[in-house]
């Protein structure tokens, strides 16, 4: 069990490494994803965390974050987290039973402070969870203007 200053000092370190950046939650991705991933403007540069490798002891501050807060949520995966000074803002990436396609990354990041499944406050070496839209909602509004 870790003490407060431990705590502390992960989400100080998990901030100053990931604030303002994001992060893709697996367990492996589904084929061609990766690659599709990779090939969309900006996809190399998120982060991607492949929870199947097990936590580290101590933890990481990345492993601490996913580990502690994001995986009890029992969100589908992937998961697509935005990473602020204050929030992070969750949103999996799953439309029915299939992943979507990458390229709809950037729609939901347009969006995800106000369409996210959950929003985990930042608090004193800990953050404490809102729920947002339903997980069977994932539509994404591509704000196009048909007039």
């Amino acid at each position: 069990m870790l003490n407060e200053s431990s705590r502390l000092l992960l989400q100080r370190q998990f901030m100053e490494r990931f604030s303002g950046r994001t992060i893709i939650v697996h367990r492996g991705f589904p084929e061609q994803f990766l690659r599709e991933l990779l090939e969309q403007a900006g996809g190399g540069g998120h982060f991607r965390v492949d929870v199947r490798i097990p936590e580290s002891t101590p933890p990481t501050p990345i492993e601490w974050v996913v580990h502690r807060f994001v995986l009890p949520l029992s969100l589908p995966l992937p998961l697509l987290i935005r990473v602020d000074a204050d929030a992070l803002y969750l949103r999996h990436l799953m439309h029915d039973n299939t992943a979507g396609h990458p390229s709809e990354i950037l729609w939901m990041l347009d969006a995800i402070r106000e369409r996210y499944h959950a929003r985990l406050d930042r608090q004193q070496g800990r953050y404490a969870v809102s729920m947002g839209m339903a997980v069977q909602d994932n539509d994404i509004d591509y704000d196009f203007n048909n007039d």
